[in-house]
């Protein structure tokens, strides 16, 4: 039988293959983005309670009243807008899940998507599953955000800008002042913005976390993505949402009906209960603070050199001073021969620059699991 790849210069992901070698060496795993500690129990509690009330069926395809009320809800709290539950908020089965359907929803054979790299790797392969093209720009050296490099890659077939705040993987973000730059440039356009921001409250260092919500010109032409996991600790459940305008949300779910149609009840229950306690997301910021300082002052006495981390919970570190191999090359011999996995910055560009040296580390993990793979990282 022949078969025509849709994705042939795609293979398996990078967060795939470094866990995969690191269970195989067993090596600390500081490569893909999940704490190995435990959520809150009570969060635990309330889906054993959805689940032994019943409620185990279909949830209603957008998500369950309550639940979208609580995003609602939240979001005019924190970024003093209401978006209405019943048109304009969709309950989804993880942040990547969104960001799929978003793309799906509005990028036509032919069009053009802004990229910025380095970038979490669905985001092109989904660009090109629909017909459209990936255009793809850098950020700085500094891997700030550079809106004049964005800028000259506009054209009339322009249908998307991607951006994300806290960046995965570079741990910087988007100020006011970067956000005021997206808005002028994308006046009197009809193109979408993609507001990746599912580490909304991973923010360090008493910066705000500025979101496209914040800005009528962006929000009136924004999908603006988040997660339940990142902030709870959940990853494996694969809980998010995505708010965006009635038009564009009235699109999002043709899509989203016939992707996952629903995402999964219990937990929306027992998320809907939990969210109307705001501790457990103001909290999770200075939580993932102290795990960062721990990290980078554990990371003193290596070769490795820190670049900021303004948010999210990864730390990228150039390694040129250790070694001038290959990033992959570098990241699997850091995981057979010293015990600890990270992942190459190379995969999260479309042409990785040939001169960089970086690894991204995570750092939402145990401090014991922190204090030993730093221990392992500063013998290299």
């Amino acid at each position: 039988m022949q078969l025509s790849s849709k994705l042939p210069h795609v293979g398996t992901t990078i967060f795939t293959v470094m866990s995969k070698l690191a269970q195989e060496c067993g090596a600390i795993n500081l490569s893909q983005g999940f704490p190995d500690f435990p959520i809150d129990g009570k969060l635990i509690d309330l889906v054993d309670k959805a689940m032994r009330a019943g409620n185990n069926q279909y949830a209603p395809m957008p998500g369950l009243p309550a639940l979208r009320e609580a995003i609602a809800a939240k979001a005019q709290l924190l970024y003093g807008f209401r978006y209405d539950p019943e048109t304009e908020v969709t309950v989804t089965s993880g942040g990547t899940q969104a960001i799929f359907t978003a793309i799906g929803a509005v990028v036509h054979p032919g069009d053009e998507v802004i990229i910025i790299d380095p970038a979490y790797d669905c985001y092109a392969p989904t660009v090109e599953l629909f017909g459209g093209r990936p255009v793809h720009v850098r950020l700085g050296n500094d891997m700030k955000f550079d809106a004049d490099v964005v800028k000259t890659a506009i054209t009339p077939r322009t249908r998307m800008l991607m951006i994300n705040t806290p960046h995965n993987p570079a741990g910087t973000i988007l100020r006011d002042a970067d956000m005021q730059r997206i808005a002028d440039m994308l006046r009197d356009t009809d193109i979408i913005l993609l507001s990746d921001e599912v580490y909304e409250h991973l923010v360090f260092d008493g910066e705000p976390h500025v979101s496209a919500i914040n800005y009528p010109e962006l929000r009136d032409r924004a999908f603006v993505i988040f997660s339940f996991g990142k902030v709870f600790h959940a990853t494996g459940w694969k809980m998010g949402y995505a708010m965006a305008p009635k038009p564009l949300t009235a699109e999002f779910r043709k899509v989203h009906q016939f992707n996952v149609f629903s995402a999964n009840t219990p937990m929306q229950h027992a998320l809907a209960t939990y969210m109307k306690e705001p501790a457990h997301y103001e909290q999770v910021g200075a939580f993932y603070q102290a795990k960062r300082d721990r990290f980078a002052a554990g990371m003193r006495n290596s070769r490795f050199k820190l670049l900021p981390c303004e948010g999210s919970y990864f730390q990228t570190a150039d390694y040129s001073a250790i070694s001038n191999e290959g990033d992959r090359a570098f990241a699997e011999r850091v995981a057979r021969e010293f015990g600890v996995a990270t992942i190459p910055l190379s995969p999260f560009y479309k042409e990785p620059p040939p001169e960089q040296r970086l690894l991204r580390f995570c750092f939402a993990k145990q401090d014991a699991t922190l204090d030993a793979a730093i221990e392992k990282l500063c013998r290299i």
